[in-house]
């Protein structure tokens, strides 16, 4: 038994002998890892351990909350959160009920990260860096290996004691190509739960990043207009969890009257190909979790399904507030935060084309692949695409930079018109922020997918 289970086991009926309405705890123990290059240069390294956790506890429909990093006295801790909440005046707060659980849970892996050696993991981040900075026109590099593992104990006044043994690593890689006054960046990441082996083997992810940054040297800026546009997994993964996951979180429908009278379920968002699944159960993925940060099972909550609104995201809280079913997606970027609603794998669900099919189907347009970045307000949105090609006939032409796509994201479900049936997830070593609380590990993906009449470049 290791010294946070020896802790915990002497918790849980401290948590249900309590008069309140909710109580829990989370702990950790952990440590993480990072090896940053630069060119020649070594950016960066670091290594350190985190220990602590939490207290939350639910009076009177007020909540208390107390962080600490001394595991030595936790029952102090409890009385402290006992003591916030009962100084708050009377709240609304509750939590829907959940059925006690105990589990262990721990993360497949096929090498242990901590059997690996920091000379080979160096190594390894090392070599894909002289991959990039070897390659003619590559004017900076910015490689990036990062590891954390731990445990993670969850408790609750219901009874439930959860723990995870969690290994997590990943790489980001990104390149700058320079010719003349021309500088162009790419970027590449990939993290997920598992073991060394999800960093080796990557040298074409480094040569991609190599290619895509000097081809885009040579590559002009999109003419602002309305195109039909096809867009690739990555894309429309981004698109999704951005313009739509957000949406589809219950605090910001509670919070939000405009978005509660858009967000009515059974309403008809799109074709009947066109499904969205939010799924924390899928192994390995960034955004894998046996359990949420409320102790609630992961589960697949389809958001929208055949076309119609089905579901949404929620919390414990939300779900006793708009009186709906618990689906697992209270989420905390570590034991020091409260958990909010947040999404965990959210994907497009494959369509019936082949990804040909779309391309056929297009006279002319552009394919729209990769994601550098973009904002949301509401139901509006601005993403800025990695590059793009011309399609004509169903061909790739010129390829372009600066593709800018924007619009309302209801419009947008509307005008898809063909969804392929190759589905890719992706997961960086980045995440999603939200309430002031980044970078949450998620993951996001779709197919092919075919969009009619989006504007590009924010004008005609």
């Amino acid at each position: 038994m290791s010294q946070l289970e020896e802790i915990a086991s002497g918790l849980s009926l401290l948590l249900q002998n309590l008069k309140c309405d909710f109580a829990e705890i989370r702990l950790t123990q952990g440590v993480g890892q990072s090896i940053s290059l630069a060119m020649d240069q070594v950016d960066s390294i670091s290594s350190g351990e985190v220990v602590g956790g939490s207290v939350r506890v639910l009076k009177n429909g007020s909540w208390g909350f107390v962080t600490f990093n001394d595991l030595s006295n936790i029952e102090s801790f409890v009385k402290s959160a006992m003591d916030c909440a009962s100084l708050s005046p009377s709240g609304k707060s509750g939590v829907a009920k959940y059925s006690a659980s105990v589990k262990n849970f721990s993360t497949p892996f096929v090498e242990d990260l901590k059997s690996i050696s920091f000379e080979e993991k160096f190594e390894i981040i090392s070599k894909y860096n002289d991959i990039i900075k070897n390659s003619p026109k590559i004017q900076t590099t910015k490689s990036i290996y990062r590891e954390s593992t731990g445990k993670y104990i969850y408790l609750n006044s219901e009874g439930t004691q959860l723990s995870y043994d969690r290994m997590h690593c990943g790489i980001s890689l990104t390149a700058v190509a320079k010719e003349g006054t021309i500088i162009q960046p790419f970027h590449d990441s990939i993290s997920e739960y598992g073991g060394f082996e999800i960093v080796r083997h990557r040298e074409a992810m480094a040569e991609r990043v190599i290619k895509i940054a000097i081809d885009m040297l040579e590559a002009e800026p999109l003419a602002g207009g309305v195109y039909n546009i096809i867009v690739d997994p990555r894309l429309s993964g981004v698109f999704i969890h951005e313009a739509f996951g957000h949406l589809s979180e219950a605090d910001f429908v509670y919070e939000n009257e405009s978005m509660r009278k858009q967000m009515v379920l059974g309403r008809e968002f799109a074709l009947p190909d066109f499904t969205v699944v939010d799924d924390g159960g899928i192994e390995s993925l960034s955004g894998y979790i046996p359990f949420d940060d409320e102790g609630i099972a992961p589960q697949k909550t389809y958001l929208i399904k055949n076309g119609i609104l089905t579901g949404r995201l929620h919390s414990r809280e939300t779900a006793f507030k708009m009186n709906e079913e618990t689906t697992g997606n209270g989420r905390a970027i570590g034991v020091m935060r409260q958990p909010i609603v947040r999404m965990t794998n959210t994907y497009i669900e494959n369509g019936p084309y082949q990804k040909d099919d779309l391309f056929a189907a297009m006279d002319d347009g552009i394919y729209a692949l990769d994601v550098i970045g973009g904002q949301t307000n509401l139901e509006m949105f601005t993403f800025t695409a990695g590059y793009g090609y011309r399609v004509k006939n169903g061909k790739l032409g010129k390829m372009f930079r600066d593709v800018v796509l924007s619009g309302n994201v209801f419009t947008t479900l509307k005008n898809i018109s063909m969804i392929a049936n190759d589905r890719q997830m992706f997961g960086g070593l980045g995440g999603c922020g939200k309430g002031g609380q980044s970078p949450l590990p998620v993951s996001y993906g779709g197919p092919h997918v075919f969009i009619k009449d989006v504007l590009i470049g924010g004008k005609q």
